[in-house]
């Protein structure tokens, strides 16, 4: 007995036979290949075709496909982390400017913290040397320039001042006419606590050391996990990425100008103005020369949203900027040698200065005549 089927063309073909028995012997042929099995009667693209093995091979292979476009999309979204710096409205607090402006400073007169070959002095001795004067257009820091030899085998005599005020937040405003530069020197112009250093954290503004022709380097030092290895919007060049201060032989993270942003083309261009502004979101500095200041800062309405992209910028993305920041005071000062200046690499290989660094320091009096910095005025902002 025969089974029929119809084919596509609606022709009856013969499927099979029944056996004596009756059971059939042969049913419907295979959909694909020959009637003696050589070939699988699915397609390769069939699933129902595959083997255990190759299902399970696909299978995986899916897996791999979606955890790497998770992944790539958690990664993705994580590189393009970035602050929201929305504007904010400041108001002025505090301005140091004129012939009271050092009225607003103590004198620091203890050891040098950074091993320079530098006698901190009081207010006193640095009037009476000459070392801090102010008029109504200028306050002047410098290195004295008179004592030599056995007079300065101490170290030469110059000045560390840190404001009375201390600030959690604000726009800091610095209107800079001369910038110190010479072998042997280390200038900067920070903040920090320096009764809570490394915790409350450290922000040099403005810094660099001996000839002063390598540009400005801004930078901060901190506590334990504050990292900058993330999206950043700046001009600078970006030295080290840990914030850390013991990393990187305790450089911190920094970020360096141009040569136009330090010493003596700086100062050749009539200086220039800096401005640092510290808030959860981050920390930026800008930096411009005379003839560029923004109008909103030359009106006294500050606008960091209206001036562009920052010269150094430290977000808070993986540095909880008001855990690390507490307590700040502005500090100026000008040491000599120390851990930076002094440092062959730096005052031998780079700067080509000669002799050693506390050789030259304490024998060449008249070398500082560049020592020194000059300031308009500072001024601090407040959001409210």
């Amino acid at each position: 007995m025969h089974d029929f089927y119809a084919d596509d063309q609606g022709r009856y073909q013969t499927a099979g036979h029944m056996s004596e028995n009756g059971q059939l012997a042969s049913a419907h042929p295979p959909a694909y290949g020959s009637w003696n099995g050589d070939a699988s009667p699915y397609s390769k693209w069939d699933p129902r075709g595959w083997s255990l093995k190759n299902k399970i091979f696909l299978a995986l292979g899916i897996i791999v496909v979606i955890v790497a476009i998770i992944v790539g999309s958690v990664l993705g979204v994580r590189a393009n982390r970035y602050p929201n710096y929305s504007k904010l409205d400041y108001t002025l607090q505090d301005t140091f400017s004129g012939s009271s402006f050092f009225d607003n400073f103590e004198y620091f007169t203890g050891t040098d913290p950074a091993n320079g070959f530098v006698q901190y002095i009081s207010r006193a001795n640095a009037q009476w040397l000459n070392l801090t004067y102010a008029s109504s257009e200028s306050a002047v820091l410098k290195v004295d320039t008179t004592y030599s030899g056995s007079q300065a085998a101490s170290g030469r005599q110059s000045v560390r001042i840190t404001s009375n005020n201390t600030y959690a937040d604000g726009l800091f405003v610095f209107d800079i006419l001369h910038t110190p530069y010479g072998c042997g020197t280390w200038p900067a112009l920070w903040l920090t606590d320096p009764s809570n250093w490394p915790e409350h954290g450290e922000i040099d503004i403005v810094e660099a050391a001996n000839g002063g022709t390598f540009g400005n380097q801004a930078t901060l030092h901190t506590s334990d996990g504050c990292s900058m290895g993330v999206k950043r919007k700046e001009t600078g060049s970006v030295q080290n990425k840990n914030c850390y201060y013991k990393e990187n032989d305790y450089s911190g993270c920094g970020v360096t100008g141009t040569d136009s942003t330090y010493g003596p083309e700086f100062n050749s261009n009539g200086g220039g103005v800096y401005a640092m502004e510290l808030r959860s979101a981050g920390i930026r500095v800008w930096q411009w020369a005379r003839s560029n200041i923004p109008s909103d800062i030359t009106s006294g309405s500050p606008d960091p949203s209206t001036w562009g992209t920052a010269f150094a910028d430290f977000p808070n993305t993986d540095c909880s900027i008001g855990s690390h920041f507490k307590n700040q005071s502005i500090i100026a000062n000008i040491d000599l040698c120390g851990d930076w200046a002094g440092a062959d690499k730096y005052y031998k290989t780079q700067s080509d200065c000669p002799n050693t660094c506390k050789t030259f320091v304490r024998d060449n009096a008249t070398s500082f005549t560049n020592a020194y910095w000059e300031f308009k005025s500072f001024k601090v902002y407040q959001s409210s």
